[in-house]
């Protein structure tokens, strides 16, 4: 049975998350990409706000389509995570408390996700239309210029996810493997 998330998150019940948890997220949640990481950094690097308070918050590692006629937004399938690990550890730092991809995450992230009690969630490739009909509403807040890569703010409502990461940095992709091997199918 799936754990109902509303975000932005509340840090008791991300302790309580394990890793292969599936979750459905609710609420708030922002986009972000590489190039709009990499922007938020050097505002960072300048003193500057980011483009929103991070504290408490999710970011979706997406590039969503542009919306076709009478839809919200176009399909909306998760990117690769690592693409944003260098930016991670410090955003992590500041209060973020979720992210939304695919893939595996560097030993910098998983260190930052266990200090600061972040979660990192799975979305599955691949399921990209059935993400964007989660999403209810979709808001371009900064970097218009980047496109399909600019900072949305995002109300959304179920996006079905796993805890691959959890607060105490087990991860899915270690234990699952390491399961698989142990019953001599490796």
């Amino acid at each position: 049975m799936a754990i109902h998330l509303k975000a932005p998150v509340d840090q008791e019940l991300l302790n309580t998350l394990k890793a292969g948890d599936e979750v459905l997220i609710s609420g708030t949640i922002y986009t972000g990409r590489d190039a709009a990481h990499k922007r938020m950094m050097e505002m960072i690097e300048r003193g500057e706000p980011l483009p929103f308070n991070i504290r408490g918050q999710i970011i979706y590692y997406v590039g969503p389509c542009p919306a076709p006629p009478g839809k919200i937004i176009g399909s909306a399938g998760p990117t690769t995570s690592g693409r944003m690990d260098a930016y991670t550890p410090r955003l992590i730092e500041m209060g973020l408390k979720g992210m939304i991809g695919k893939g595996a995450r560097s030993k910098e992230v998983i260190a930052a996700i266990k200090q600061y009690g972040a979660v990192y969630f799975g979305a599955t490739g691949g399921a990209a239309a059935l993400i964007a009909s989660c999403i209810k509403k979709a808001e371009v807040i900064a970097f218009e210029d980047l496109g399909t890569e600019a900072i949305r703010k995002l109300e959304v409502e179920n996006i079905p996810c796993t805890v691959i990461i959890d607060t105490k940095g087990n991860d899915v992709y270690i234990t699952g493997r390491a399961r698989y091997e142990r019953k001599g199918r490796v």
